[in-house]
């Protein structure tokens, strides 16, 4: 299977190919915009790789929550690439991203969402799969839900842009992995499945996922009003 993966929900701006369970991913330079140096990347990614756009099954990139620029830049690479040549979206959340980066068992994403403020969310790995426990929400850091059983790990740049946040993980005795933000070889790797599924969408119906406009529902939610998994 090929997939080409596209992140850029945060300053860490990545794209990734997926080629049969082997992972080539290009990271964008520090100091210039997303919007610069996403394609050309994944023009020299692809060529590299000697894959036209047209070979690949499916287009994967991080719909979010993140910086709305950014957002919007992965959501309309993607987009036009899919279009041309008629292939398939596959959003993946940064919240999902970061909790599969950091490989614990139970993980609190936390992404800092600037104006003092940070997307949160829970997830659980449930049969190879990390599912949303909670709606991912954005709230003030001592709004954050801290799960009040044992065997969390909490993730993310909201740690370290947050010393309140971190001083109330630490209080409650959650470790942390401060340094992850999400990256498009992880996009990739949780697109693998979906895409095996059939479960790509449109690229005429995808948009950037901007939580302060709108809520993520939980798995049972979206199922319960006859949604996909």
């Amino acid at each position: 299977m090929l997939i080409l993966a596209l992140e850029t929900s945060t300053e860490l701006g990545s794209c990734a190919l997926w080629h049969d369970g082997v992972v080539a991913e290009r990271i964008c330079p520090a100091g210039k915009s997303h919007s610069e140096t996403l394609l050309p990347l994944v023009r020299e990614l692809l060529a590299e790789a000697g894959v036209k756009v047209r070979q690949l099954d499916a287009l994967a990139f991080g719909v979010g929550p993140g910086a709305f620029t950014g957002l919007r830049i992965a959501c309309g690479a993607a987009q036009g690439l899919a279009v041309a040549a008629n292939l398939p979206l596959i959003p993946v959340t940064s919240l999902e991203t970061m909790a599969a980066q950091a490989g614990a068992d139970r993980v609190l994403a936390l992404l800092d969402a600037r104006m003092g403020e940070v997307y949160s969310g829970s997830y659980q790995l449930i049969d190879g799969a990390y599912l949303l426990r909670s709606e991912i929400r954005v709230s003030a850091p001592d709004a954050v839900a801290l799960p009040a059983e044992p065997g969390w790990l909490a993730c993310g740049n909201a740690i370290a842009a947050h010393p309140a946040l971190a001083e109330r993980l630490s209080t409650a005795g959650i470790a942390v992995q401060a340094e992850i933000l999400p990256t498009a070889a992880t996009v990739a790797r949780l697109a693998v499945p979906r895409a095996a599924r059939g479960e790509g969408i449109d690229a005429a119906l995808a948009a950037p996922l901007y939580i302060r406009d709108k809520v993520a529902k939980t798995v049972a939610e979206r199922l319960s009003e006859g949604g996909r998994a």
